[in-house]
């Protein structure tokens, strides 16, 4: 019987880093803050970028804000229900999802007509027609990047 070797890896988690491997981030609200951002309070918009895009925890927030941990916590969660708030009343997120699907959609389609368009029977209208698609769908994508 051979020895088996057995790896036991020992982790040590901050009260933040277990609250947020816990609680899991929601990246949701990131693109809702994107979004949104602007109609927040300076100070909301403030720690909800710290804690979202900069990924500080609650604790480096805090300090850096001069509050407690528990403020910054509250702060968060008020903010992510105003966000919240904003997209069931506006909806300009899942807008914006739909128009994506819709614009790759026709892009699939229009590559498709190409393609037939080349290989059974080239018309120069149809090409033309297929390259002023093409570049609508261009010009719609650089909006929403």
């Amino acid at each position: 019987m051979k020895n088996r070797v057995i790896i036991v890896k020992v982790y040590s988690f901050t009260v933040d880093e277990l609250e947020a491997i816990v609680m899991g981030k929601d990246l949701n609200y990131a693109m809702l803050l994107d979004c949104y951002g602007d109609l927040l309070t300076d100070k909301q918009k403030d720690i909800m970028q710290l804690y979202y895009y900069e990924d500080l925890s609650l604790s480096e927030i805090a300090e850096n804000e001069n509050i407690t941990r528990q403020g910054v916590h509250d702060a968060i969660k008020r903010a992510e229900q105003y966000l919240t708030g904003f997209e069931e009343k506006l909806g300009f997120l899942e807008k914006t999802e739909q128009y994506k699907k819709t614009i790759k959609k026709i892009k699939e389609c229009t590559l498709i007509m190409d393609q037939y368009n080349i290989k059974y029977s080239y018309s120069k209208n149809i090409a033309e027609c297929i390259n002023e698609i093409t570049s609508c769908i261009e010009q719609s994508e650089e909006l929403f990047r």
